[in-house]
């Protein structure tokens, strides 16, 4: 369900976030106005994040008024925000038009502070380590909700400016392909405000025709790929997608990516207690990262217990720390390009995979 429009007072409006460049001057056009005023509601939009019409000072007072009366800015309020006093991680709670809550973090690091986005209400996939997944799924976000997390945080959150962007919070942004491509088209603009398509990595669980086809759109953002695990059968026991779409299939649309964009993927890699981190993965993993350009991240299992999961997720485990340090030194001792994702965030459930509203099967 698409939520490009809006009913205020009985009147239909049409929502303008989330429109791309060429979007909003055909809309213009199609207005009875020239099209160089879409460039210039662009800039106002997304380069200067202005949230009323009134504000567009070089927008004609007649037109201004029009687009008061049809358009419409703003898809999301603040619901919430709560601080981690121990990391200064900050989890801020949305509320879309049709009620629905969403949740997106900034993380502070020394070097950069990255904001992580959603691209769905819920999450379709079950993955059984994720609590967004116990959610079950609501709807896609529209290009504008996705674009207005940024909005938002960018001005909510006034210690540091953000740097990079993660599509890693509620959902597959694969599966919501069109608008998660939209909003990147919208970052890759001259006019748009702060960030660089280099900074933006997008995060899968592996959709290898939609790794194709964002391999082609032109985009040049990061490529982020849940792992996990190089088994199949462990693998699609911790996420059932793997049973559409095997780990081969996944890593041939991985290196269509990677030769076609010209950039290196991430693997993503939560380790799990006697599930994924024996010798035989640690071995695995060395072949698989010798060869492509990658780096990997290796995550902590954060717990999802806030969701009261049930069945095989109940009985995960995180890797005990001295495993995990174990398994990196070894890595880097292979040339191995490794980060390891220390939790962040986990004193108010904001670390990852920790992102659920949980009032939400109650709300639906």
């Amino acid at each position: 369900m698409e939520q490009n429009t809006v009913e205020t007072e009985n009147v239909v409006k049409t929502i303008l976030k989330g429109l791309t460049l060429r979007e909003l001057k055909e809309f213009f056009e199609a207005a009875g106005e020239k099209r160089f005023r879409g460039e210039q509601v662009f800039e106002w939009i997304y380069g200067h994040m202005v949230e009323d019409f009134e504000h567009m000072d070089n927008i004609p007072k007649y037109l201004r008024k029009k687009l008061n009366a049809f358009c419409e800015l703003i898809t999301l309020k603040l619901y919430s925000v709560e601080e981690s006093p121990s990391t200064g991680t900050r989890k801020f709670i949305f509320e879309t038009k049709d009620n629905y809550k969403i949740e997106s973090v900034i993380i502070p690091e020394v070097n950069r502070t990255t904001l992580c986005i959603s691209t769905q209400v819920g999450c379709p996939l079950d993955c059984k380590f994720c609590a967004t997944g116990l959610m079950g799924y609501k709807r896609n976000l529209t290009a504008g909700e996705i674009f207005d997390q940024f909005l938002f945080c960018s001005k909510l959150y006034n210690i540091k400016p953000i740097t990079n962007i993660v599509y890693m919070g509620m959902g597959e942004p694969l599966l919501n392909y069109q608008n998660t491509l939209k909003s990147l088209q919208i970052f890759a603009e001259e006019k748009t405000r702060g960030i660089s398509l280099r900074k933006i990595t997008v995060s899968t669980a592996g959709i290898p025709s939609k790794i194709i086809e964002l391999a082609d759109s032109k985009i040049r953002a990061k490529l982020a790929f849940s792992l996990h695990s190089l088994f199949d059968e462990t693998r699609s026991k911790l996420m059932p997608i793997n049973k559409k779409y095997s780990i081969s299939e996944n890593l041939e649309a991985i290196r269509y990516y990677v030769n076609q964009t010209n950039t290196r993927v991430t693997f993503e890699y939560v380790m799990f207690k006697e599930i994924n981190d024996r010798e035989d993965d640690f071995y695995s993993l060395v072949r698989l990262c010798k060869s492509f350009p990658c780096k990997l991240n290796i995550i902590p299992f954060n717990s999802i217990s806030h969701m009261f999961p049930t069945g095989f997720s109940s009985e995960l485990r995180p890797s005990p720390k001295l495993r995990v340090d174990e398994f990196v030194k070894r890595l880097r001792e292979k040339d191995i390009t490794v980060t390891v994702r220390y939790t962040q965030g986990s004193d108010i459930a904001a670390a990852c995979g920790q992102l659920a509203y949980k009032l939400e099967k109650n709300n639906a």
